[in-house]
């Protein structure tokens, strides 16, 4: 069974990120398990504290997951605050985190027409950083995010289709970092 830690830039519950997570979750493969990690409740980093129980969780669930999948928007042309906070917290210690040769795949979302590339060349760019595997796949960006959910539900069959390619070929380009 390999586990999967998804991680949504967006805290909004209506988001368009969150959305089309959780229609990707519906299209994994069997033997994939998903958890969603809860970036909203972390405290503001501070290298002077642990980050207490929240910090832990997120720390225990990364750990535990085989692979990341971060589904962000593009917020002022990079990742959201709260995204870039959770990755802060996990980042230590440097080059030796829960991040280094963990498995990662990145999807972005926005409202305009670019999808959110800027946001996900930012993201990739931090991940490289704290030298994380970021999968080398066409990217997998969503414009006009906003417009492709209906009801709370991400209706857009080409790019859901295009997505769950991606992310199969992900799953089993090799085995995932533990």
């Amino acid at each position: 069974m390999k586990r999967i830690l998804i991680m949504v830039g967006s805290l909004r519950a209506a988001a368009s990120s969150a959305a089309l997570a959780r229609a990707l979750v519906e299209r994994l493969p069997p033997g994939v398990q998903a958890e969603f990690a809860d970036i909203g409740s972390l405290p503001h980093y501070d290298a002077d504290h642990d980050g207490g129980a929240p910090v832990a969780a997120l720390l225990d669930q990364l750990r535990a997951a085989d692979g990341v999948l971060f589904v962000t928007p593009e917020y002022n042309y990079s990742i959201p605050g709260a995204l870039k906070n959770a990755i802060d917290w996990a980042s230590r210690p440097a080059y030796q985190s829960v991040f280094k040769g963990k498995s990662c795949f990145v999807i972005s979302v926005s409202g305009g027409a670019l999808g959110g590339v800027r946001a996900q060349g930012h993201l990739k760019y931090i991940l490289n950083g704290m030298l994380a595997e970021v999968f080398p796949h066409q990217e997998v960006i969503v414009p006009e995010a906003p417009k492709k959910v209906t009801d709370g539900r991400f209706t857009d069959e080409g790019i859901l289709a295009f997505a769950e390619g991606a992310l199969s070929r992900w799953l089993t380009a090799r085995p995932v970092a533990p």
